[in-house]
């Protein structure tokens, strides 16, 4: 049996669900949000027992997403105080269940760390732009100084969640116009990288040991040059050098993934550089534009011992 740990609005579960109901291969859709509404109990007596959604045994684990419910209580530090109880269980339970994991929670909240991803890029000999993160404004000056086109991008979270329309912070290009906002207002912790020059971008999707690559042509439209996000545009498929499918192998696997997105960008002189990896990163978008089986790779690994 697979558990899927997720929540209601997650369409890459949904895209893999469809799959596996016509498969007839069993699972069980764990939404976190609902977690108050659905049994979820363990019992350590002299035998570790759990069941989750009436099911005491599972093979593997798909770990999407978490949400937590929306909880309506007053004061708002009662309500923080349920959803941290709440949070802390649901970390609870990913800690105890053993069995196979795309990924384990822990792997996956550490290598979102991109700090520690350039590192580990470039231990592996990838090249990664140069990079400073700091909340020191002469800081950003002089890297401004020094590397004349500059970029700027969040730390962590690139979407803000409102009620009504969720924004977006995209990556964005620092001019000399912008300091002058830099000498008007607080500097928060930002990644700030040297501008390389891109012919194409690429994602590269790894699952297991499988990898699929995906180009976009970022630079054919100005609103997407500086971040393919911006607009939609279609991806095909790529062919990858032996030597950087191997280093893409090798981060996921050092950073005890068994999945990962890796964004790079193909310079005009044909070097790849490594820019970050969502190790649960979106990709229906690109089987659909190219025919890559990344969800059957998915399911195979899922279901393998």
């Amino acid at each position: 049996m697979i558990l899927i740990i997720t929540h209601k609005l997650d369409f890459t579960a949904d895209f893999i669900i469809n799959k596996l109901n016509e498969r007839g291969i069993p699972y069980k859709r764990f939404n976190c949000e609902e977690i108050l509404e659905n049994p979820v109990t363990f019992e350590l007596c002299q035998d570790f027992r759990f069941n989750i959604l009436g099911e005491t045994n599972y093979s593997s684990v798909w770990f999407r997403r978490i949400k937590l419910p929306d909880i309506d209580l007053s004061p708002i530090s009662y309500k923080n105080y349920i959803l941290s109880e709440i949070d802390s269980f649901l970390h609870n339970i990913f800690s105890v269940l053993s069995c196979k994991w795309i990924s384990e929670p822990y792997n996956v909240y550490k290598a979102e760390n991109k700090i520690l991803q350039l590192k580990t890029a470039q231990m592996i000999g990838f090249k990664i732009p140069i990079t400073v993160v700091t909340t020191d404004k002469e800081k950003v000056s002089n890297f401004f100084q020094k590397c004349g086109k500059t970029i700027i991008k969040p730390i962590s979270r690139t979407r803000i969640d409102n009620k009504n329309v969720p924004e977006f912070i995209f990556t964005n290009r620092i001019d000399k116009d912008h300091r002058s906002i830099f000498q008007n207002y607080d500097l928060t912790p930002c990644i700030f990288q040297e501008e390389i020059g891109k012919d194409l971008e690429l994602r590269v999707t790894v699952v297991g040991d499988n990898i699929f690559a995906a180009q976009i042509k970022s630079q054919d439209d100005d609103e997407t040059k500086i971040d393919w996000r911006r607009k939609k545009m279609k991806f095909t498929k790529f062919e990858l050098p032996n030597e950087i499918s191997n280093k893409c192998l090798e981060l996921v696997h050092r950073l005890n993934l068994n999945f990962g997105a890796i964004d790079l960008i193909l310079s005009p002189n044909g070097e790849y550089t490594f820019l970050e990896i969502n190790p649960n990163g979106q990709w229906v978008w690109i089987e659909n534009d190219t025919g890559l089986k990344i969800s059957d790779a998915l399911i195979n690994l899922l279901q393998s011992k």
